[in-house]
């Protein structure tokens, strides 16, 4: 739940190379900063996406669709105009359920609004061999409503000074929401090193990769070997908004780390 160790930029990698693998995806962008949204589609691209009150992930919560003219009134919500389809291309395999700051509303009023993302995502679940969420950092409806959509976790953790310090926090949610949903099912699929780079391999970050491992040792989570090395050609592209193609987003010799 830590800000900064490259939620967005592993969603959207995990994504990108599942496609280039021939998955078909769905990412979801769940946090009212909408990088995700941003990153995949282009500044240019998600600019339009707002102005045209397109939907997003707003409408699954509120559950209805917004008007489409001066006098039509809302509708059901509709996967096949929530979802923008193949956002790297017309034959690639990546969809995205985009994100907007007026998400922030829905933490005001979030009575049963929990499980609706679960229930939208079990709709089209079927057409998916992967759905990732990419989560905000802090703890909210939103955490909630993705654990309901979940059945695993994926952790990523950036090797630095006090790296480990919202571990305990996050294990504390985990509990709590185990605790009360019983009938549900989530499970850590592991903690990974994320952004790792030559830092890493000197005395601070050998330190905080120690602290991690210890936490996750007496949480009993799993952590992957594999670091996700940091490439500046991931924030280049994201930046740029141009991902015509998965490969754009990986060095040959980091593709297989995923």
């Amino acid at each position: 739940m830590k800000g900064g160790v490259g939620k967005t930029t592993l969603a959207m990698q995990l994504a990108f190379a599942a496609g280039a693998k021939g998955l078909k995806v769905l990412a979801v962008d769940l946090d009212p900063q909408s990088n995700l949204s941003q990153a995949a589609l282009g500044a240019r691209r998600y600019v339009e996406h707002l102005k045209n009150d397109r939907p997003t992930v707003i409408q699954i919560f509120e559950g209805y669709m917004p008007s489409t003219s001066a006098t039509g009134g809302p509708t059901q919500v509709d996967p096949d105009k929530v979802v923008v389809k193949h956002i790297t291309g017309k034959h690639e395999t990546v969809d995205l359920l985009p994100s907007r700051l007026e998400l922030c509303r829905t933490l005001r009023n979030p009575t049963g609004k929990e499980r609706k993302l679960a229930k939208f995502l079990a709709r089209v679940q079927r057409d998916y061999d992967l759905i990732l969420i990419d989560c905000a950092p802090t703890d909210s409806i939103l955490t909630d409503a993705a654990y309901f959509a979940s059945r695993y976790i994926l952790v990523p953790v950036k090797p630095e000074f006090m790296a480990a310090i919202g571990l305990p926090l996050l294990a504390k949610s985990l509990s709590s929401f185990s605790t009360e949903n019983e009938d549900h099912r989530l499970e850590m699929c592991g903690i990974v090193f994320n952004h790792s780079s030559s830092y890493s391999s000197g005395p601070e970050g050998r330190a905080a990769i120690r602290d991690v491992k210890d936490v996750a040792k007496q949480e009993k989570w799993p952590v992957f070997e594999n670091h996700v090395q940091y490439l500046s050609l991931v924030r280049k592209v994201c930046q740029r908004g141009h991902v015509h193609s998965p490969h754009q987003l990986f060095a040959l010799d980091h593709h297989s780390e995923f």
